[in-house]
């Protein structure tokens, strides 16, 4: 405890010296302008904890204490009265009904919120209250490329300080990783990234049942960006895969061509089955709400889209579904490693390939995993992959161990002869350095 307040000491002083007061109502917020529009009551906590993830991340504040910080301010901003900051009332018809939604004043919201975040630093500059990090192992690599695209349109997340962000103080270790892939535009993206994982983690189900916490989700925040959107008149879309870790249990939902795959003991595990017009189960859907499959290039959704599921899409609805799949598997142990990625990766890359590949990089960083996600994405730009290609890595094991163990016997964890012949020319080199 001693350690952590010391290491939280400098960042909260050099804080509060750099904000010695409250902002008053006419001075500039401490982060981009752009984001200050109207919010619905549903958006706010999760607009208002991605600024201070920026503020604070910018500021060299650790993950952990700021997730913490992040809570509790979001927290005291959710106990008040909206009324004072509400903008306007917008009706929308719905099948013949009128329903009304609030919208709140987002430059006056967010400053109330950085004033509240500012009261939290200086309390617990004096007080740090106990903060608790992951039991479990787990290393995070990324990378992302906006490749020969004009405009890079994928997007990430990842959260291991997810109990700390939504304030679940029991034993049980979480971790949320995603990835979107954005069509048409990058608000639906952007959206998503910034408040799936708050709908996760706000769920009513997400300590008794987190695997309907995740699935129903993608749902709620697919109309979440929908409303967004007819009051925007924003036409993008995004497809998402979310991995949710809670104990010893892996839940995955998605929607879309955007994958997550499992490697346990050296080979590769297929969790999902991507949505694709092309499926029998997808065209069928398709059809019998009166939309079509046709072949353009690829197979494509009513000729436009080459996915069949996805949040936002707003003039393919129904047809683009928001329903997500899902699935939830045991961790045992011996898993290796997860990586999402987005179609980009894996139109390029088969998942059998995935192991050699990070096995190869292991070999020639001596262990080290951090870059592991940037090999991956550099082989797929070398398959020919002309995308945005996002590629994240989550280790559930010490990449040390891994390689000792391929070290130990190659052939029994099915690796392919590119990497057999790494381990090799490792273990020869190896041997003549400690000669």
């Amino acid at each position: 405890m001693a350690l952590e307040a010391e290491a939280a000491a400098a960042p909260l002083s050099s804080f509060l010296r750099d904000f010695p007061s409250p902002l008053g109502p006419g001075e500039p917020l401490p982060w981009s302008s752009a984001g200050s529009g109207a919010l619905r009551r549903a958006e706010v906590p999760g607009a208002l904890a991605e600024l201070a993830r920026g503020l604070l991340g910018g500021r060299g504040v650790s993950p952990l204490l700021a997730a913490s910080l992040i809570h509790a301010a979001v927290d005291e901003v959710l106990q008040i009265d909206f009324t004072e900051f509400k903008k306007q009332s917008v009706e929308t018809e719905e099948e013949g009904d009128e329903e009304r939604f609030t919208l709140l004043d987002g430059d006056s919201l967010q400053r109330f919120f950085f004033n509240k975040l500012r009261e939290v630093c200086f309390e617990w500059q004096k007080q740090l209250p106990p903060l608790r990090p992951l039991k479990r192992f787990l290393l995070v690599s990324i990378h992302a490329i906006r490749n020969t695209r004009r405009k890079m349109e994928d997007r990430h997340v990842l959260l291991t300080e997810f109990n700390q962000l939504f304030g679940l103080s029991d034993d049980t270790d979480r971790a949320y990783f995603a990835v979107f892939d954005g069509h048409g535009g990058v608000d639906a993206a952007n959206y998503s990234a910034t408040h799936l994982h708050v709908n996760v983690g706000l769920h009513e189900e997400i300590v008794k049942n987190p695997a309907e916490a995740l699935k129903c989700s993608f749902q709620k925040t697919d109309e979440m960006f929908l409303f967004k959107a007819k009051r925007e008149r924003l036409r993008s879309g995004t497809t998402g895969v979310s991995a949710l870790i809670v104990g010893n249990k892996l839940h995955i939902a998605w929607l879309g061509d955007s994958q997550v795959m499992l490697v346990r003991q050296g080979k590769a595990v297929t969790l999902m089955e991507p949505h694709k017009p092309e499926r029998e189960d997808e065209k069928a859907r398709i059809e019998a709400l009166g939309g079509c499959v046709t072949y353009m290039d690829c197979w494509r959704v009513n000729g436009t889209l080459a996915v069949s599921r996805a949040i936002g899409d707003i003039y393919q609805k129904p047809y683009i579904s928001g329903d997500a799949d899902g699935d939830s598997f045991e961790l045992t142990g011996s898993e290796d490693y997860l990586l999402l990625a987005c179609d980009g990766f894996f139109d390029a890359i088969k998942p059998y390939e995935v192991v050699d590949l990070v096995l190869d990089h292991l070999m020639q960083a001596k262990g080290v995993g951090v870059k592991a996600a940037e090999r991956l994405v550099a082989a797929a730009k070398e398959n020919g992959s002309s995308d945005n290609i996002t590629v994240l890595v989550v280790f559930l094991r010490d990449p040390q161990d891994i390689l000792a163990d391929c070290l130990r016997d190659p052939k029994s964890l099915g690796a392919g002869d590119d990497a057999w012949s790494s381990a090799f020319n490792f273990l020869s080199c190896e041997a003549a350095a400690t000669q």
